[in-house]
């Protein structure tokens, strides 16, 4: 009866902290100073063109942050029409400098054209040198011709040329509109932060600790009666409504965090603690992904408290990821040091190779070097040689931060995995195909960083790493990989999209000693195997057989023997043949040597 109550007090913490973190979502009111715009906008005369037309909406409060936002994207928007109606390279211009270019092109004339000291002449002198250099010399048959050739200067330069010196590109507009977003709330979370952390995300821990700790009051082993009524656990609609919650704060993460800084203000405390800044949306989300992973790692190591295998693996989760993908990285940048997760391998860390964290790594002296050096043998020695004596799973089931989230936050969802031939078949198309992209948008950053050249054979390498990072970085492995969880199960990113994971298969495949024995003698043919294994594999096809489980995909998690009641599957570090002699054997229930 007591365990009932507190099993009952703790899902009504966490529902009342919930609520009042997503209602925190909009209490603000949002006023902009001058102060405000100068602090986040280093550039004076940029900042001068803003307050100029910012003048309706400076200290005045607004009610909401949708239209607060609203209406700072439209002063940038302003900003930028009026740059380039004042710096675009006009028809008239063009005119000129085909008359002054008769059979061939000079960039000399554009000295004539443009010869006066005044700003805008400067300007418009140095960018069409910029931009049109590579004109210098050629013929022409026609002066049409020619003009089209410098239209689509013109227009290079408006696109781009003018609004990333005298306006504010894309990126800037989204950094800006966050930041002064920010600065300029006044709400009662702003007023104490350290207070609504504890109302919200306080509050949901402990109740979720209370509504876990009772099942120790069971008998240890697997209890999932009912699992597939559970309408969380069973892609019904509290589980779809729980997706959609993730996807929509995913979404808000990626591509709109200003619309959520209330709740970054939350974690400015923390942030402040630790590195000695304001807080970030990443610092948020890690944050937030690191207490999922402690909380629900508890609740693993209570269910799975029967197997030592399950406890090992998942207090190797929550540390690597406390230690290594949260606090270390965060200590870094109070120390001035590059932020780095040393447990993060590329191609999963896709960003390892940019341009501007191989200048961080470089300039940073030995750390840095060193920092670099790790990254690299981590990829080229470090993934071969682990694999081939323990498998995929020493980093997808034992290190890695997305694979610890799916074990612990995802667990209660590993049976909604989809283990159909059709889902085997599309699985290993996407995976691979996300490795290639991954490996080709990679050589084209550093075909664009030793050559300054924005093209690889017929890819723009700038465009290429946009893509992957919105689409693969942002929207595969965050709002799919973990948004999904209560619909397709607690591994469509691992399955379907991880390049590491696929990276990681192909050695395990073929150059792995680990592999899940079976003895098919044993095998009663429950399916609690293919049931509970997060990666659509069906265990139980090849425990009917008595057939060693190889495949590329399979990441080692141990579940499927830790849910058989009688023995027959056992993971081991062994050669087929067994030439190697005493593998480790992880049994249903302990970790024992055996022979072979």
């Amino acid at each position: 009866m007591i365990m009932k109550v507190i099993k009952i007090g703790g899902l009504a913490l966490f529902i009342t902290g919930f609520i009042i973190f997503n209602a925190s979502f909009f209490w603000a009111n949002y006023s902009l100073t001058p102060e405000i715009v100068q602090s986040k906008i280093s550039d004076t005369s940029k900042s001068e063109l803003f307050l100029n037309q910012a003048k309706e909406i400076l200290n005045k409060q607004v009610g909401s942050n949708f239209s607060f936002v609203s209406s700072l994207k439209e002063v940038f928007e302003i900003v930028n029409e009026q740059q380039i109606k004042l710096y675009e390279i006009s028809s008239t211009d063009l005119d000129k400098l085909v008359s002054l270019n008769t059979t061939s092109f000079s960039i000399a004339t554009i000295d004539s054209l443009y010869n006066s000291d005044a700003e805008v002449s400067r300007f418009k002198n140095k960018v069409f040198k910029d931009y049109g250099s590579w004109l210098d010399g050629q013929s022409f048959k026609s002066p049409e011709q020619l003009k089209s050739r410098l239209e689509e200067v013109a227009g290079k330069i408006k696109a781009y040329g003018i609004i990333n010196q005298v306006g504010f590109d894309r990126y800037q507009v989204k950094d800006l509109t966050y930041s002064m977003t920010k600065a300029s709330a006044i709400s009662p979370v702003k007023n104490n932060p350290f207070g609504f952390l504890l109302l919200t995300i306080g509050l949901c821990v402990i109740g979720a600790l209370f509504y876990i700790l009772p099942k120790l009051q069971l008998k240890p082993g697997i209890k999932n009666n009912g699992i597939f009524f559970n309408i969380m656990k069973n892609a019904s609609w509290l589980g779809i409504m729980t997706g959609a919650w993730l996807i929509t704060f995913y979404v808000l993460l990626y591509f709109y965090p200003e619309y959520m800084t209330n709740w970054i203000i939350m974690v400015d405390p923390v942030s402040v603690f630790l590195n000695g800044g304001e807080a970030s949306r990443f610092f948020l989300y890690g944050f937030i992904y690191t207490l999922c992973i402690l909380v629900m790692g508890v609740r693993m190591i209570i269910h799975y408290r029967h197997s030592k295998y399950q406890i090992l693996r998942t207090c190797s989760v929550m540390f690597f990821q406390t230690a290594f993908a949260f606090l270390l990285p965060e200590i870094l940048i109070r120390l001035n040091k590059p932020y780095f997760d040393f447990k993060n391998i590329w191609p999963l860390d896709y960003s390892f190779f940019f341009d501007s964290r191989l200048d961080t790594l470089t300039q940073n002296g030995t750390l840095g070097l060193f920092m670099l050096g790790w990254g690299i043998a981590l990829i080229i020695i470090g993934v071969p040689v682990f694999v081939y004596f323990f498998g995929k799973r020493w980093y997808c089931s034992w290190v890695c931060g997305c694979g610890g989230l799916a074990e612990t936050l995802g667990d209660p969802y590993r049976q909604l995995s989809n283990k159909t031939l059709k889902a085997w078949k599309v699985e290993r198309w996407m995976i691979h195909a996300v490795l290639v992209f991954a490996v080709v948008m990679t050589a084209g950053v550093l075909y664009t960083y030793f050559t300054d050249s924005g093209w690889f054979l017929f890819f723009d390498s700038y465009q290429l790493r946009e893509v992957y990072g919105a689409f693969i970085g942002a929207g595969f492995a965050g709002v799919v990989g973990t948004g999904f969880y209560p619909v397709m199960g607690n591994r469509v990113w691992c399955r379907f999209g991880c390049p590491l994971a696929a990276y990681l298969g192909i050695i395990q495949r073929f150059k792995s000693r680990f592999r899940i024995t079976t003895n098919g003698g044993q095998c009663i043919s429950c399916g609690n195997c293919s049931t509970y294994c997060e990666m659509g594999i069906d265990v139980r096809w090849y425990a009917q057989r008595g057939q060693n489980i190889v495949r590329s995909s399979c990441v080692g998690c141990g579940v499927c023997s830790s849910v058989c009641p009688r023995g027959v599957l056992n993971l081991e570090v062994k050669d087929e043949a067994g030439r190697f002699g005493n593998p480790i054997l992880i049994g249903n229930n302990n970790i024992t040597i055996s022979d072979n």
